[in-house]
């Protein structure tokens, strides 16, 4: 149990990684609680990317754990994590450019059985009423946060018990990372577990129940998001006050 008497759903504890020789995490300590929604902040090359490519499987890591559901990830191939329920949106969106927002969602419940797929689908285009629209038409064709969105949906659409959300507001326009950012409070709030890497601290830490900040594949701060949002050493970090 964490300390605020929350459910673990992901421990890691003292993990680390490298790139070739050069260390990229150093002995990260970072806790998810069971229906939280929790920010890791920091600057460009601090390490938060590496650290949800461990999680999800494709970078590997050379020391400590991460248990999921008290089960130790390591064992685990990438596959294997997105069975178990860790879907992770990448940092660009990746979305499959020439196939249709319809395939690139229905690739995204490929774990699923054929009816839950269906039921799947559908649950995707109530909560993303533009994909349904556009279902037919290839990825491509989408604005940004079209395609932001549809790399959630195509996430969501396995079901996941851990959402990992890498740079959701990266290039878009200030409108649309409010509109991003109001979904995550949303599928938030309807229960799903969210760990969201985040350059945007401002966004990320004021709806986050937990955030951790990163400098240099280290976490050197932790607390309750609003908490972090009101320290007056991230404001002059982080958010240029």
């Amino acid at each position: 149990m964490r300390r605020d008497g929350i459910e673990e759903l992901l421990s890691v504890r003292g993990l680390k990684s490298h790139y070739g020789g050069i260390q990229a995490l150093h002995e990260i300590d970072v806790t998810v609680g069971q229906g939280q929604l929790v920010a890791l902040v920091g600057a460009n090359g601090a390490g938060k990317t590496t650290l949800l490519r461990a999680i999800s499987g494709v970078q590997a890591v050379s020391g400590g754990s991460m248990l999921f559901q008290h089960d130790e990830l390591a064992r685990l191939p990438a596959s294997g994590r997105v069975r178990a329920g860790i879907s992770q949106v990448p940092e660009g969106r990746q979305v499959f450019a020439p196939m249709s927002v319809q395939d690139n969602l229905l690739l995204g419940g490929i774990t699923r059985p054929k009816a839950e797929k269906a039921e799947s689908l559908e649950a995707m285009y109530q909560l993303f009423p533009i994909l349904r629209e556009k279902h037919l038409l290839p990825a491509g064709t989408l604005s940004g946060g079209q395609q932001q969105m549809l790399a959630i949906a195509r996430a969501l659409m396995a079901k996941p018990k851990l959402l990992l959300l890498d740079e959701p507001s990266m290039g878009l326009a200030p409108l649309i990372v409010q509109e991003i950012f109001q979904l995550i409070r949303k599928l938030r709030e309807q229960g799903i577990t969210i760990l969201v890497v985040e350059q945007n601290a401002r966004a990320a830490l004021s709806i986050a129940d937990w955030g951790y900040v990163m400098e240099l594949g280290r976490i050197v701060m932790s607390g309750p998001g609003l908490e972090l949002l009101g320290n007056e050493k991230i404001r002059q970090a982080y958010l240029g006050l």
